[in-house]
């Protein structure tokens, strides 16, 4: 409230930082929000307010919001569609639900399948999967396809051409960039 109003960034915490921030970000109304990592290095229960809030704002205004992020837990709730970029490329869009109920591309699975999971009755695993490797530097991309040198399903056709985004059959609104998904095209 007003008692905030005469502080300094540094007399306020991450959280309050962040809701300065996205109240500086919707004080004109835009049309668009466009939120990266907007709860990065918050702990779990001012990142669940802060997407409750951005939620809550965007069914008033009735705003689009694109939600940047490396937490793909975080956003289940939160978003219609979601896009997997791999060193700046699509690899993977869908509706939300299908992605989670089944996505295809390797590098999409590899996230998913990297996130904690908390199974009633059994214990926790120890160590998470992680995806081998490291993404190319900035630069200095394979020539075929981006994810080919951390890819399991690698195929030759991977090191020299970059596959494109291609519709599922039977789920258009499913795309995905994956010769060994999609098959590779005659031309």
């Amino acid at each position: 409230g007003e008692a905030r109003l005469g502080n300094y960034p540094h007399q306020l915490s991450g959280g309050m930082r962040q809701r300065v921030m996205i109240a500086m970000g919707l004080a004109c109304e835009p049309p668009l929000l466009i939120a990266d990592e907007p709860t990065t290095a918050l702990d779990v229960t001012i990142q669940s307010q802060i997407v409750e809030l951005i939620k809550d704002i965007r069914e008033r205004l009735g705003m689009s919001a694109i939600w940047i992020t490396h937490d793909l837990a975080l956003i289940a709730g939160l978003v219609d569609r979601i896009i997997v970029l791999y060193a700046g490329t699509i690899v993977e869009e869908a509706k939300v639900d299908d992605l989670y109920a089944a996505p295809q591309h390797p590098y999409t699975i590899g996230l998913l399948a990297s996130l904690p999971k908390l199974t009633p009755g059994k214990a926790a695993e120890k160590y998470l999967p992680s995806i081998g490797g490291t993404p190319p530097e900035p630069g200095r991309r394979p020539s075929g396809c981006p994810f080919a040198p951390r890819c399991s399903r690698k195929m030759d056709v991977c090191e020299t051409r970059i596959p494109k985004l291609t519709p599922l059959p039977g789920n258009p609104a499913h795309r995905v960039a994956c010769f060994a998904v999609t098959g590779v095209p005659s031309s």
